[in-house]
């Protein structure tokens, strides 16, 4: 038996496995990955793409941390080692430094933003100054003095930043370990002494962020149509961004049913779940989206009793919208619904609506601002119900400590849901904020909306567990605002007076509210009320509060879902099975049109690692918040939002030492001439194998 061939393989198979993790620890030996990193990525609309993205490969540049505006003349003109990877601390991170180099871009080829871990001074906002200017209620049609913000300015720190394009890819890094080693990096190697060049080896950066989708949103769409009927495995390029509304209200309604409800009138309270910043992964959100819905919540937890116990003549109907920063998704696909008969209620019978928006930062005895639109008031029975409306908030703030205001009466509405009700048609209705004109929030969608904007502390040494729990002076303004939004709600929906003094927001759910969307949503009383199968959703660090994409619940949502239900809800005694089929018992054909079950992981026993499980049974349900323009195939819409986030494949990031140009010249020309130097080798063996590798065979009729 012949056993040399097999010797061969044998050893050519433990070299090649040996190689393969010599490999890999070579690659960890050269490269250090960054842990935290969060792009800017690519969006979409019907005209154009913003945002950012890599090449196929990723983007490498040798490391320059900018240290002021002046420096950036090494950057874009005499520095002798580009492309550059410039490292920005937050404060250079502004409009003026970003177009220049976006504008220098051959040189460029990425960015990378330090996150610092305290907000900065004078406010920072890469949103547009005029918030959805063109799709609100203020046209050109509705009413041309009011078009593209003439009058009002809302949000003057906006700098556009997040609605630019820019063809290299933008990170944010996390202010922690990573940072440490890269500026250490550059200091040891890429830092230019007393004028001198800096010598080789480098450090260098590569950021990986390549997009899919180019363009617009119609021709990314039409490629995802291409893919789905010619492609065994199609691989789409982009998705329209939204995703669901949760709604609920104070009588049950049958949701099988849809259109015009006879003898039926509704009170929408409203708010809105999302917001942005320049980063798509880092939405903290505060004061633009989590204030106004945290005090609806708590509004609604306070009027549950008393709704229950004695109905008013009107139902309250909350509503908590999704992609509101994106055109306003959200609530132009129920108003969509609404017109077509594909929501539970349609717009004839809403009665009034009051939409919570932000109303998070208020220095003492600051008032809460009602704003109204003076266009539909014009219409007499439009302005008597919103004047109706404005006594009922008065009432309700005698009882508490907060004060009120209007502004003047020409001042058209803020960004607001609202505006997409009087699109469709004039409805009384009221914005409640903490502004009269221009937004209060400095950082307004932006990384830097967090708890410190809403001036959040709590003492020092406080476990998260005691934490969850402390109430803070935040909390309590805000639950004051709570109250005044629950009594103003039972007044509306036609509750009695008398009554109305008692409803009453908790400070102690407003103040767990606020430290499980804004500081960890992985908490013990989060923990309490999602299904086990959700659990792992719950993090220890702040809710995301951007939208994503439609085919996903994203995180506002999650948790909105499960909270509103448990605030509003009640638990009953039903079994697991029963409860996750959506019925009381198995005979139950009809609670699951008018209510919805959730089985939630409840407390930890005592002294166990088992949870007291029960079922909620609410009310609360979820809706479509999908543009109408993609139902309608309407890509160039300019009624309904059409944005698209693109896909990507890999988003990541890592350092290493980069050696001169003439350095991987020399190495590539050594490995080449190795490269010929193995083949002429290995054909000289080959031609004389019969000689080298002649063995002597035994002969056929050996034995043993």
């Amino acid at each position: 038996m012949d056993l040399l061939p097999t010797k061969w393989i044998l050893t050519l198979f433990i070299c090649s496995f040996v190689t393969g993790i010599d490999c890999n620890s070579v690659e960890k030996k050269i490269y250090v990955d960054l842990n935290y990193t969060v792009p800017c990525v690519r969006l979409l609309n019907a005209t154009h793409q913003i945002g950012c993205q890599s090449s196929l490969s990723g983007d490498v540049g040798v490391l320059h941390v900018l240290e002021s505006e002046e420096n950036l003349d090494w950057v874009l003109n005499t520095g002798h080692s580009p492309p550059y990877m410039v490292i920005l601390e937050a404060e250079l991170f502004t409009r003026s430094i970003m177009m220049k180099l976006k504008n220098g871009s051959r040189r460029v080829a990425g960015v990378a933003v330090i996150e610092p871990n305290t907000n900065l001074r004078g406010g920072f906002s890469p949103h547009m100054q005029c918030p959805n200017e063109n799709t609100g209620v203020y046209t050109e049609k509705y009413d041309p003095a009011y078009a593209h913000c003439n009058g009002t300015l809302w949000n003057p720190q906006g700098n556009g930043l997040s609605y630019e394009e820019f063809d290299f890819p933008i990170f944010s890094l996390k202010d922690d370990n990573d940072t440490q080693v890269i500026r250490q990096c550059y200091l040891d190697h890429n830092r230019a002494l007393n004028g001198s060049v800096p010598e080789y080896p480098l450090c260098a950066m590569q950021l990986f962020s390549h997009m899919s989708a180019v363009t617009d949103t119609p021709t990314c769409i039409r490629r995802n149509r291409i893919q789905h009927d010619f492609s065994i495995s199609p691989e789409m390029v982009c998705d329209p961004l939204g995703g669901s509304n949760i709604w609920t209200s104070t009588r049950p309604i049958n949701n099988t049913e849809k259109g015009h409800k006879n003898n039926h009138s509704f009170v929408i309270a409203a708010a809105r779940l999302d917001s942005r910043s320049f980063f798509f992964d880092l939405a903290p959100g505060a004061q633009s989206s989590a204030s106004g819905l945290i005090a609806l919540l708590a509004a609604a937890q306070a009027l549950k009793n008393i709704t229950e116990a004695t109905q008013p003549n009107k139902t309250i109907l909350y509503a908590f919208f999704e992609g509101e920063t994106f055109d306003y998704i959200g609530s132009s696909r129920m108003v969509y619904d609404m017109l077509n008969d594909q929501f539970v209620v349609d717009l004839d019978n809403v009665h009034s609506v009051v939409e919570v928006g932000q109303v998070g930062i208020r220095a003492e005895n600051s008032p809460i601002w009602l704003h109204s639109d003076p266009v539909s008031r014009r219409n007499s029975s439009v302005d008597e119900e919103v004047k109706k409306l404005i006594v009922n908030f008065q009432a309700a703030a005698a009882n508490i400590n907060v004060s009120l205001q209007e502004p003047q009466e020409s001042q058209p509405l803020p960004p607001s849901s609202f505006q997409r009700f009087l699109r469709a048609q004039p409805l009384p209705g009221i914005v409640i904020q903490d502004h009269a004109s221009t937004f209060t929030n400095r950082y307004y969608e932006s990384m830097f909306d967090n708890p410190e904007n809403l001036n959040m502390s709590y003492p020092p040494d406080l476990t998260p567990e005691q934490q969850l729990n402390f109430v803070t002076e935040t909390a309590k303004a805000l639950a004051d605002v709570a109250t005044l939004i629950a009594q103003t709600l039972f007044l509306q929906a036609g509750g009695e007076a008398a009554q109305a003094a008692s409803v009453t927001a908790d400070p102690q759910i407003v103040t767990q509210l606020l430290y499980g969307f804004l500081v960890r949503s992985k908490n013990s009383w989060f923990e309490q009320i999602v299904p086990s199968d959700f659990s792992s959703r719950l993090v220890a660090r702040p809710t995301n509060f951007y939208t994503g994409v439609h085919m996903q619940k994203s995180e506002a949502t999650f948790l909105v879902e499960y909270i509103l239900a448990n605030l509003t809800g009640t638990v009953v005694n039903v079994t697991q099975d029963d409860c996750k089929n959506q019925r009381e018992d198995k005979d139950d054909k009809e609670s699951r049109q008018f209510y919805s079950y959730a089985w939630v992981q409840g407390a930890l026993a005592p002294n166990s690692s088992e949870r007291d499980s029960f079922c909620v049974k609410s009310s609360v349900r979820l809706s479509p918040a999908r543009s109408p323009a993609f139902d309608l195939d309407d890509l160039t819409s300019t009624e309904y939002s059409t944005w698209t986030e693109s896909r990507w494949k890999k988003i990541t990031g890592r350092i290493f030492l980069v050696a001169s140009h003439d350095l991987e010249m020399l190495t590539l020309g050594v490995g080449i001439g190795i490269l010929l130097a193995s083949l002429f080798l290995t054909y000289m063996i080959s031609s004389k194998a019969d000689i080298l590798f002649c063995a002597g065979r035994e002969p056929t009729n050996a034995t043993y």
